[in-house]
């Protein structure tokens, strides 16, 4: 498993193709949670291409299910305070851990802010939910941390139940052939453009750098 605080990561060079953001509250085909909205909508952006892909792998869901589309965009100041806050939380939990240690474990649930893949405006988190809205189980709630879930919030993770597996195994199919990557310590975290994709499709740089609102 590589993580986002592997040094090849990093190692990735950055381009940027310019490509607009999109808020994709105004693409009536997919449908946005508002649970964590800020006051710009910042978290409702993606790149035009990333839009694309989703709306490419919805059509391949089965009948009556729709991605619910969590969180997009986010401020690269924004994703330096929630990984500094999740260090912080690890040092009082853990600490007998170094700092080393801490940056990689931090890093299963944040990005650290160096290659931050949704200030690139082509990373989303997202879930599924049928027709009206309601989610399904995919095994525990989006954005659980692996401690708190006992890291039943790894894609691959064994302990779900096995209606959670077959509907993570429905998502998964779905992004991975509209050419999205999966972080595999979060199942609901899907890439197009960033350093991890990069990396994990073999392109030599990204698609997309870290971007502002307009």
């Amino acid at each position: 498993m590589i993580l986002l605080s592997d040094r090849r990561i990093s190692a990735i060079p950055l381009h940027d193709n310019g490509e607009a953001l999109v808020d994709v509250r105004q693409v009536a085909e997919l449908r946005v949670d508002e649970r964590l909205a800020d006051a710009a909508g910042a978290y409702a952006h993606l790149r035009e291409a990333t839009v694309q892909r989703l709306l490419d792998a919805q059509r391949t869901l089965p009948g009556g299910l729709r991605l619910l589309i969590i969180e997009g965009y986010r401020p690269l100041s924004l994703q330096t305070t929630y990984f500094d806050s999740y260090k912080d939380e690890l040092r009082r939990r853990y600490p007998e851990w170094d700092p080393a240690r801490r940056h990689v474990e931090a890093s299963k649930y944040i990005s650290p802010p160096e290659v931050a893949p949704h200030s690139t405006g082509g990373t989303v988190d997202l879930t599924l939910c049928t027709a009206d809205g309601l989610e399904l189980d995919l095994g525990t709630i989006v954005n659980a941390s692996p401690v708190d879930s006992a890291n039943a919030c790894f894609t691959g993770s064994p302990d779900i139940s096995p209606q959670a597996r077959t509907n993570r195994g429905i998502l998964g199919r779905a992004l991975s052939s509209a050419g999205m990557v999966n972080y595999p310590t979060e199942w609901w975290h899907w890439s197009f453009g960033d350093r991890y994709w990069a990396l994990s499709s073999g392109v030599a740089r990204t698609r997309y750098g870290p971007v502002d609102l307009p």
